[in-house]
């Protein structure tokens, strides 16, 4: 396969994404240059030349930079910001996968999924849905599997993408056959220069549609309610979808926010056109993701419910909904504006364990509300002490309502902590 035969590729940030996208470029035909900031990743880079871009005699055809790092703000990565200098396309490998996929010679489709919250949710029952439906699908990019290392589909396979923010402002080519957008509410501001740009980003799911294309748009919030009034200026078919219908018989599928991650999946279904029938017994069928609303454990009746992924209030919102009574571990890293926003929920817990860079400033709002809350630290001291207090409620919900890089490497690495803590947890001695 040499459908980049004749091109130049530099990668930047070789984790998840970018070592992937290099190995795949190789393989596809093109020069591939690497670097990272990190001499071990570059030191691990065995077979590939390892230069900066800004050092590479020659054009290059695109920086591939990994999702994380910027290329304009809230400020750029030195090389990213001379590759903008140079005229250099900076370009997610979702792009790449793209054009090697139409350079190959498949009409495979693609599908988009974008939002604040509920992406990899609906990325993964939406690939659960066309594999039991018998399509063949691949589903990755920032869910799962790094996009270019997906397999080349056949002309009837489907690949379902997660779309970040931050991979949506590197598409050029890129078109959707079914775009997704679920929901918005503030994050990644200062990677976007405010709400505006962070709207901006997330409008990119449905650029270069056309009126063979299906836009699905949820209109439970009002950012979204503005955008589905836009794209009905568009080509595209627009289908607005809301978590306020009744979800059954989908036990992994909880609470208003994951009625809307299936109205949106089974809405993107039929715009591939899978039959009804398979659409509702993927929904029944989905077994979740972890770390979300996860129950991790059952302990003397208690249940332990691992959130992790709730990495802002709005995400939080939605497993605190689930619950009459809950107590609660919260904290970390918050995003703007903090648990305000959770206020209507305050009056369903029992009582809050807070962790964390920002427990403190959690605790002062709770407490300011007049909930019950202590300042625990540590997973370590908030699961023990969270379960005996939930003797009356039956319920320790982990939903952090804030980042997890002040005490782990990720909301994975803390969700699992959480988890072995609570299959931990001394049982009640009568």
């Amino acid at each position: 396969m040499s459908v980049f035969s004749g091109k130049r590729f530099a990668v930047v940030g070789l984790g998840r994404a970018g070592m992937p996208a290099a190995l795949r470029l190789r393989e596809l035909g093109a020069e591939v240059f690497v670097w990272d900031d990190t001499a071990a990743s570059r030191e691990s880079a065995v077979g590939f030349t390892v230069a900066r871009p800004s050092a590479i005699a020659g054009r290059l055809d695109g920086l591939v930079l990994s999702p994380g790092i910027p290329h304009k703000l809230p400020g750029p990565h030195p090389e990213a910001a001379w590759a903008r200098a140079q005229g250099v396309p900076i370009i997610a490998d979702a792009e790449l996968l793209y054009q090697a996929v139409r350079g190959l010679g498949s009409k495979a489709r693609f599908a988009g999924i974008t939002g604040t919250n509920g992406k990899s949710t609906t990325t993964a029952l939406l690939a659960h849905i066309l594999t039991m439906a018998g399509v063949p699908n691949a589903a990755g990019a920032n869910l799962g599997p790094a996009a270019l290392s997906l397999p080349v589909l056949p002309d009837e396979g489907v690949y379902v993408l997660e779309m970040s923010s931050y991979m949506l402002e590197r598409i050029e080519t890129l078109r959707f056959d079914a775009a997704v957008m679920l929901n918005l509410s503030p994050d990644h501001l200062d990677r976007h220069g405010g709400m505006a740009g962070y709207e901006a980003a997330k409008r990119e799911i449905f650029a270069r549609q056309d009126a063979g294309c299906t836009a699905v748009i949820g209109v439970d919030d009002a950012p979204s309610r503005e955008m589905a009034a836009w794209l009905h200026t568009l080509p595209a078919r627009v289908v607005e979808i809301s978590g306020q219908g009744r979800l059954t018989g989908a036990k992994a599928l909880p609470g208003a926010h994951n009625a809307q991650n299936a109205a949106a999946a089974a809405a993107a279904a039929r715009a591939l056109g899978v039959d009804e029938a398979a659409i509702m017994a993927g929904i029944a069928s989905f077994p979740g993701l972890p770390h979300r609303q996860q129950e991790v454990a059952v302990r003397d009746g208690v249940r332990f419910i691992n959130d992790s992924k709730a990495t802002n209030a709005d995400a939080a919102r939605w497993a605190m909904g689930c619950y009459e009574k809950f107590v609660w571990i919260a904290g970390g890293v918050a995003k703007e504006g903090g648990i305000d926003d959770l206020a209507p929920f305050f009056g369903r817990i029992e009582k809050a364990f807070l962790i964390g860079q920002d427990g403190p400033a959690f605790a002062a709002r709770l407490g300011a509300a007049g909930v019950p809350n202590e300042v625990a630290g540590t997973l370590e001291f908030a699961v023990p002490a969270a379960y005996a207090a939930a003797a009356g409620c039956g319920v320790v919900l982990f939903s952090p309502a804030a980042a997890s890089f002040d005490q782990f490497a990720n909301f994975e690495a803390r969700g699992a902590r959480f988890a072995a803590l609570a299959r931990e947890v001394a049982p009640w001695r009568g």
